[in-house]
């Protein structure tokens, strides 16, 4: 009577699972990588370069960034999991939504307001800290509430949003900041940091007002150690491929990472660009328009075909991307590794993320998906260590730092797609 009970509950989340839903249940990843991405590629970049001089810029913004991804690390998992146990009317995951979206909304005018390096670096620990307790929840929302042979179509979706959002966000700001100097008067950085923000507030709301959650059935109260016990517990056995996913994704994000962390000094320091914020938003908007026209065709062939086929050949198409970028140097060229690298990452972003949802149990997603932010931001936090190497490197030969930067993208590309091939559904 169990599984009756299950299909029948099943049939009926397929009825009223419509196409408008997906989108419902992922704009906020919208907002949340436009937020991010612009920081990390344009506006923390310069903001360092405000109170640190050139030689040593890549080495603070990688410990900046670093140490702010491991607050991230503990902060959504743990998010997740006690949205896990929730027992709100709203829902499991809206409360910590909202409450985590109005904290980052606050803090945000710091990044502006900073006056030195020391508040640079907490406001951005507390950004850290109050998006991921909005997001660790937010990511949970596939595996709570799609059916299970559509969610390759949404995490296709969900990719192409935040594709969307990241690549708008960081031409839109590259032209804006752009015209950024201390001297006049910061405009430029308020006038950034101000759409960043409008964006964010519209699409939270529209997230807690037209997601539709049951209301949550909690759980037994336990101590704050217990919780943060339980959260960081893997069972193994039973998830015997999360643990392998967990080292595809950590690999695949590095390289989507390291160019978007350096390669602004990249442009400004070794093609020696008049505008390199200009010119990073332009090759991040070629790289996304490609991103985007990948991530919903991978989605759906990764529910035909399965999730390996589809990511093992977009990482093959990511690495001869950046391959190229050894033999050639020119602008043309990296544009033409720009479309490689977008065609192979979105491929990847889409399929990884629903075999992540298919790895999962249901029962803790929140969870789940929140410790895939051990691999994400352990990625990334991996990515962006490579800043004193690309400093010390630098320094000794003129551009060798960022050989090796491309050097580890590539191995990292490979790794993770060899990875991945083992990797079975639940």
């Amino acid at each position: 009577m169990k599984s009756l009970d299950s299909n029948t509950s099943t049939d009926a989340i397929d009825k009223k699972f419509r196409r408008l839903d997906y989108v419902k249940i992922t704009i906020f990843g919208l907002a949340m990588t436009a937020l991010w991405s612009s920081l990390h590629s344009i506006i923390l970049p310069l903001r360092i370069a405000d109170f640190v001089p050139a030689g040593r810029q890549a080495t603070y913004l990688g410990l900046l960034t670093v140490t702010g991804l491991l607050l991230a690390i503990a902060t959504q998992p743990l998010a997740g999991a006690m949205s896990d146990r929730s027992g709100s009317r709203w829902g499991r995951r809206r409360p910590y939504i909202l409450i985590g979206a109005i904290l980052t909304l606050s803090f945000l005018p710091g990044i502006s307001l900073a006056g030195s390096l020391a508040i640079l670096f907490t406001i951005y620990y507390l950004l850290q800290i109050s998006a991921n307790t909005a997001l660790g929840p937010y990511l949970a929302f596939i595996p709570d509430l799609v059916p299970e042979e559509k969610r390759g179509l949404a995490s296709g979706i969900k990719g192409l949003l935040e594709i969307a959002g990241a690549g708008i966000a960081i031409w839109l700001i590259g032209q804006l900041m752009g015209n950024y100097s201390t001297a006049e008067g910061g405009r430029w950085l308020w006038l950034s940091l101000g759409i960043l923000a409008a964006v964010f507030l519209v699409t939270m709301l529209a997230t807690i007002f037209t997601v539709k959650e049951p209301p949550g059935t909690g759980g037994p109260k336990l101590p704050l150690l217990s919780v943060v016990r339980r959260t960081f517990k893997i069972d193994v056995k039973a998830n015997p491929g999360f643990i392998r996913f967990l080292l595809c994704r950590l690999f695949f994000i590095i390289p989507l990472t390291a160019f978007q962390a350096f390669g602004l000094y990249f442009f400004r320091d070794y093609l020696g660009v008049a505008n390199p914020a200009a010119v990073m938003g332009n090759f991040t908007l070629v790289s996304s328009l490609c991103m985007i026209s990948m991530v919903y065709p991978a989605g759906f062939l990764s529910d035909r075909f399965g999730r390996r086929p589809i990511a093992l050949t977009s990482g093959l198409i990511g690495a001869f991307g950046i391959g190229l970028l050894f033999f050639f140097r020119s602008y043309d060229f990296i544009l033409t590794s720009a479309i490689l690298m977008g065609i192979g990452f979105g491929g990847l972003m889409s399929s990884n993320w629903a075999l992540a949802v298919d790895v999962v149990p249901k029962d803790e997603a929140g969870k789940y998906i929140g410790l895939t932010n051990l691999a994400s931001a352990g990625g990334s936090a991996l990515a962006r260590l490579q800043g004193p190497m690309i400093d010390f490197l630098n320094a000794r030969r003129f551009g060798l730092g960022y050989t090796a930067m491309l050097l580890a993208s590539f191995i990292s590309l490979i790794v993770s797609s060899v990875l991945l091939w083992g990797i079975k559904k639940r």
